[in-house]
């Protein structure tokens, strides 16, 4: 157990966990509206999470006993700070159990682990239109940060750029 806050327990996720790890997978595409590129499955996140090369951490927060929110991290470099980072993937509360401070105690669960790890930032993205995150991140002294542009090459666009293709 990491740490209990106001009834919350926060763990570290087990194998055990898969099944629940993709229930909150399953339900944050829905709530990002991205559902149909939600390709999950318990065994690739099996293999990924708790296989022998772990890409990445979950944290589960817990309210009586039962699993009702999740943090998917993993590390991350600054070269202009050297020193290691954290990237926050996703961290998603279930709709019932939000208001509870679950949200904050799974993201200060978080920032325990920068800070121990003598990480020299904690980072993550949020959708321009979810208000409700932004204003959540804000309270807590997060700053957005407006001039970076994220970019992305995933599928076939990845592979041609590995094989070369598509650069000029």
């Amino acid at each position: 157990m990491l740490q209990t806050r106001q009834g919350i327990e926060i763990r570290s996720a087990v194998a055990g966990d898969v099944s629940a790890i993709l229930g909150f997978i399953h339900a944050l595409a829905e709530y990002e509206r991205l559902s149909d590129a939600c390709i999950a499955t318990e065994d690739l996140l099996h293999e990924h999470l708790f296989g022998p090369a772990k890409a990445a951490e979950v944290l589960i927060a817990e309210l009586d006993a039962k699993p009702v929110a999740f943090a998917l991290f993993f590390g991350t470099f600054s070269t202009f700070l050297a020193r290691p980072g954290i990237y926050l993937e996703d961290l998603f509360v279930m709709p019932e159990a939000r208001g509870q401070g679950v949200g904050k105690a799974l993201l200060a669960a978080v920032a325990g682990i920068a800070v121990q790890r003598n990480c020299g930032r904690l980072e993550w993205a949020v959708l321009d239109w979810n208000d409700p995150a932004i204003g959540f991140y804000k309270k807590l002294g997060a700053v957005p940060m407006e001039e970076w542009t994220t970019f992305r090459v995933a599928g076939e666009t990845l592979r041609e750029l590995a094989a070369g293709k598509n650069a000029e």
